[in-house]
């Protein structure tokens, strides 16, 4: 498979390049609680600097209706990327205006512009295809060169991360070519075994990829909400645990498939029940096959896999060459029911192989449990994604930069 580089790009001293990064990080009042995206856009910046390119960074943040709206200034992260750089960054208060063309214009090489956030704009997320060509030929209009670097959004064909990279000579940054790497040898001749967990909220986010991925792993340890439409599958009563009853059937093929394929499909043996979704909610242990039989009754909710099932999972995730994750095993914000994910993350940092965040939530809950990124061999910028390139699905934003 062929991916055109920035040596594609040829000498980038003195060239404007505008760089599309997914700076999409989570504020609070403003403030970042979460800068694990602008640290990963760093490096291909570094390296555009170091050519004595003028580099114009473009990202979106959250989803403003396509006007501006101070809730999702990209300001705070233009000067943590600064700080990140250890240089000055300039910031444009608008993305194509006034502003934007006026400090783009006085650019000098080796210096950095981030423009306001892309959605501010409407044509960046627009339905039809002419409005984003016209707005990503006003982005163009800064650019003798475009690099991609916003793995997270290049499953979406947005006139950043598509139209803009037909406009001008265009070419992937280093974090798109890591996260590919990491995909493609979670995807071709993994080292075995070879295990995929995944949790979350909803089976019906993830259907593609346990259809993909069931034929190529060893084991598919199942936590999250998504654990209770599987319980079903098999007969068992969920209380009023999250339960996707339209997907049941479905579920039921995979049990089925799994089976067939020798595939070690492993669901929680005890859940952690709670009579409430509050971190003060009474709660107990239950048995995977009788979450009915607590105090709580047919009111009890699931947040949680059970603490046998934690480690029996960490056993399995220790015992892998490759391991992919995606997804929290229960409601990780919330101290109660976070253990499992925590078991799961602390066994991803000790596989003596290839271990995977598969972004998303399964990135915050590291960050937020209080793990270090350097301890895990890859985490993820893209949930979503990284889960359609598994899915076997053509990226458009890959597509756009030779990648076939």
């Amino acid at each position: 498979m062929t991916l055109r580089t920035i040596e594609s790009l040829g000498p980038l001293a003195g060239k404007r390049v505008v760089v599309r990064c997914d700076l999409n990080v989570p504020l609070r009042d403003g403030v970042i609680t979460d800068d694990g995206r602008v640290r990963a856009s760093v490096p291909t910046i570094q390296a555009l600097l170091g050519q004595g390119a003028r580099v114009i960074v473009v990202s979106h943040l959250g989803r403003p209706e396509g006007a501006p709206d101070e809730r999702y200034s990209l300001a705070p992260v233009a000067a943590r990327l600064g700080e990140l750089l250890d240089s000055p960054v300039a910031f444009a208060s608008d993305t194509v205006g006034e502003d934007a063309t006026a400090k783009a214009a006085s650019l000098a090489d080796g210096e950095v512009l981030v423009l306001e956030n892309l959605r501010f704009n409407p044509g960046e997320t627009s339905k039809n295809e002419a409005e984003r060509t016209a707005f990503a030929g006003e982005l163009a209009a800064f650019a003798d060169a475009v690099v991609s670097d916003g793995f997270g959004v290049v499953h979406r064909k947005q006139a950043s991360v598509y139209e803009l990279a037909e406009l001008r000579p265009s070419a992937a940054g280093l974090l798109i070519a890591a996260e590919l790497d990491v995909l493609d040898r979670l995807t071709e001749n993994p080292e075995r075994p070879y295990t995929v967990v995944l949790g979350g909220s909803k089976v019906s986010d993830k259907l593609g990829v346990i259809a993909h991925l069931l034929p190529r792993v060893d084991r598919l340890l199942i936590g999250g909400g998504m654990l209770f439409t599987f319980l079903a599958a098999q007969g068992h009563k969920v209380a009023s645990s999250l339960l996707e009853a339209d997907q049941i059937d479905t579920v039921k093929g995979y049990l089925a498939e799994a089976a067939e394929r020798g595939v070690e499909l492993v669901l929680p043996s005890d859940v952690v029940v709670a009579a409430a979704f509050s971190a003060d909610a009474e709660h107990v242990v239950a048995p995977a096959d009788a979450i009915e039989d607590t105090p709580f009754g047919a009111s009890g909710l699931g947040l949680d896999i059970g603490p046998d099932t934690a480690a029996a999972f960490a056993s399995l995730v220790r015992d892998s060459k490759t391991v992919f994750w995606n997804g929290p095993m229960g409601v990780f914000e919330l101290a109660p029911y976070a253990e499992g994910t925590r078991a799961v993350a602390s066994a991803l940092t000790e596989v003596d192989g290839l271990s995977v965040v598969g972004g998303g939530d399964s990135a915050a809950a590291v960050r937020q449990l209080g793990f270090d990124d350097d301890r895990f061999g890859h985490i993820s910028t893209g949930g979503g994604a990284s889960l359609e390139f598994l899915e076997g699905k053509k990226l458009p934003g890959l597509e756009v930069l030779g990648w076939q």
